[in-house]
């Protein structure tokens, strides 16, 4: 595994610091607009704001990379995402912040695009499977780590501002100083919108309602922790958070490993209904049990995080082999619409019932998505578990940015981009070596 890991080193080390930075501001911006009596539609525009600019980079990366290259679109990315993070400190307005975190979800695209497109065409078609799971591992670890880092320092000091922006400066070195020729010019993929609703009504609905509650959860969990958990400090925040992200990771495995035996559907049901439940908890504990919090957050977690790899499985077992890429890149551009809206109406509600409202309104998103699932399996019966897809396959394509083809372990560049094809007209990358897909939050 070593030898096969060598040659990518250092991609994997810059989105390993990429991803702490990332994920130390993402905890730590919410938790100082918070402190600075951003209200709660201004900190759920703040949420928005960031996957707005994310599914821009989606869309708009791959013409910034054909037309600069990969190295110098990197290090363009790296150094506008550095100074904007230290703009948050210097100014402190949710106007300013607004755009500003926009760049930064726009910024963070286009550099997942560099990384995984670069991972793509090194690895090998016996190895890429190992390689984009040691590198989901790392995004999901390194996360953690970022979230932790709010304990080194006050939220409403500069220093961690400078961490965060020292992280996101230093991933430009592994990139900047490989010796590796750049990736192949990174093509667009087009995405029938309306045909991936016919082939497959619950993974396209089930991703918008996963993009509207983990984005809603991202942009104001750490304004729940804050408010809700009694003791004070940032290491109470930061254990919300991480223990979230923890349990969604453990929550693949038993998950996925259900789905590939049984019905998608029914495990689709199993997750939101648990996350619904842990929901409900959080809204009634709230102010009462602090420690039970913790651990509501992780049944949570475990239920939640996994539900947008079950609706790219359910996706790909109705898609032909040469459908891949667009059904992936779609539903990456539906759950980013999701995620835009879920913070906003979020936040509405907890100006209306408190902070227990994020979860209050989740539990909602969940029991309309039991409910349409459960309709969906009165209209169509199960695939056969012989022709169901790899759940792993699904893992990797839904922590990734770029596509990554599970069948033929490469990229499918003619099938989904012809012209002749009748398409909606949206985009996202694609990698162009040899010929599906993913997302990072």
């Amino acid at each position: 595994m070593l030898r096969a890991l060598a040659p990518v080193a250092a991609l994997l080390l810059s989105g390993a610091l990429l991803l702490t930075g990332n994920g130390l501001q993402g905890t730590l911006l919410p938790v100082r607009a918070q402190l600075e009596l951003f209200s709660a539609l201004e900190l759920g525009v703040l949420g928005s704001s960031y996957f707005l600019g994310f599914v821009g980079g989606c869309y708009f990366g791959p013409h910034v990379l054909r037309r600069v290259g990969h190295i110098r679109a990197f290090a363009a990315m790296v150094s506008l995402s550095s100074t904007v993070v230290l703009g948050h400190a210097l100014v402190l307005s949710p106007f300013i912040w607004w755009p500003m975190r926009a760049i930064t979800g726009f910024c963070v695209a286009v550099l997942f695009m560099v990384i995984e497109s670069w991972l793509n065409e090194k690895a090998t078609n016996e190895n890429r499977g190992m390689i984009f799971s040691v590198y989901s591992i790392i995004n999901l670890t390194v996360i953690t780590v970022g979230q932790m880092m709010m304990t080194l320092g006050s939220p409403t000091a500069f220093p961690l501002f400078a961490v965060a922006s020292v992280l996101m400066s230093l991933a430009a070195l592994p990139v900047a100083l490989t010796k590796s020729a750049a990736p192949a010019p990174v093509q667009a993929v087009r995405i029938r919108f309306r045909h991936l609703y016919r082939i497959s009504p619950v993974g396209a609905m089930g991703a918008i309602a996963v993009g509207v509650t983990n984005g809603s959860f991202w942009a104001l969990g750490p304004v729940f922790a804050q408010s809700s958990i009694s003791f004070t400090g940032t290491l109470a925040v930061a254990l919300f958070m991480s223990i979230t992200v923890l349990a969604g990771a453990l929550g693949q495995w038993p998950l996925g490993r259900a789905s590939d035996k049984i019905d998608r559907r029914k495990v689709i049901l199993v997750s939101c209904a648990g996350a619904a439940i842990a929901g409900l908890g959080l809204v009634f504990f709230a102010k009462n049990w602090d420690y039970a919090l913790f651990a509501l957050t992780g049944l949570f977690g475990f239920f939640a995080f996994p539900l947008y790899a079950l609706c790219t499985a359910h996706m790909n077992d109705h898609v032909s082999a040469d459908g891949f890429v667009e059904s992936s890149s779609g539903l990456l551009l539906l759950y980013g619409g999701g995620a835009v809206i879920g913070p906003i109406m979020a936040s509405a509600v907890m100006q209306v019932i408190g902070s227990t409202g994020l979860f209050a309104f989740s539990v909602v998103i969940y029991l309309l998505l039991i409910a349409f699932t459960l309709h969906r399996m009165r209209c169509r019966a199960a695939v056969a578990e012989e022709e169901q897809s790899d759940f792993s396959d699904s893992w990797r394509l839904a922590t990734t940015v770029s596509t990554v083809d599970p069948q033929s372990g490469a990229n499918d560049s003619g099938a989904n981009d012809s012209p002749e094809t009748d398409y909606d007209g949206s985009h996202v990358a694609e990698n162009s070596p040899d010929s599906p897909d993913g997302r990072t939050k």
